[in-house]
């Protein structure tokens, strides 16, 4: 098995579902008490969200690929980064490393096609609601992402306010159910949970509409080429 490099930290709670996800999956492929081969960074997220407000990308970029380029010269043959957010700095990342990146959004979307969704919702951070650099991705793959119209600023709170905490409540959990329901209202299909903390909240006994979970994916994407 190849030696899966994981850029976490951001937040720390979603890296210790990739963690269990990626183990749970090795152990699902391999049997056993087979694991993965992993190397984790995990950054300080506080001056990570720090940069994302200032809009100072390029920054935070640079730290993002001094980790990938740590996690390289340690041994990984592949990189994750585990946050959608930043894959912003997605280009500044691949281009500090030779060993692989594995891009968060593109397992979600071909499971979204293989499963003929077309038409799908996408919840995240305002800056990836918002910002292009992640729909951009999804529509070059054939997918038609549509985002909230409404509560974007209260979606953004609960995740770094109370996710990115470990805090969970029922009335956070209506909150995304009502943006969901909105998705679906105009022809979603599904809905992509594309911040790594929401499938914390949320899961499909929970949403009007099927869901699907960017870290899970992520994470069973990542074995996936850790074997191949």
């Amino acid at each position: 098995m190849k030696t899966i490099g994981i850029i976490g930290g951001m937040s720390w709670e979603s890296t210790a579902h990739y963690y269990a996800a990626i183990n749970r999956e090795t152990a699902a492929r391999l049997g056993g008490l087979h694991s993965a081969h992993l190397l984790m960074e995990s950054v300080d997220f506080a001056p990570i969200a720090a940069l994302q407000s200032a809009g100072a990308w390029d920054e935070a970029g640079d730290v993002l690929a001094a980790s990938a380029r740590r996690l390289e010269a340690a041994g990984a043959d592949l990189i994750v980064l585990a946050t959608n957010t930043m894959h912003i700095c997605a280009p500044k990342i691949e281009a500090a490393i030779a060993t692989q990146f594995l891009y968060i959004a593109e397992p979600t979307a071909n499971a979204l096609i293989a499963d003929g969704a077309s038409r799908v919702g996408f919840l995240g951070t305002r800056f990836s609601m918002e910002m292009d650099f992640y729909t951009d991705r999804l529509r070059k793959m054939g997918l038609d992402p549509l985002v909230p119209e409404v509560d974007r600023t209260n979606l953004n709170a609960i995740i770094y306010e109370e996710l990115c905490r470990g805090i969970v409540t029922e009335a956070s959990r209506a909150v995304y159910v009502r943006a969901i329901e909105g998705l679906a209202a105009r022809g979603a299909e599904a809905v992509i949970l594309g911040c790594t903390e929401i499938g914390m909240l949320i899961s499909d006994d929970d949403s009007p509409l099927p869901v699907y979970d960017t870290t899970e994916l992520h994470a069973k994407a990542a074995v996936a080429a850790a074997l191949d």
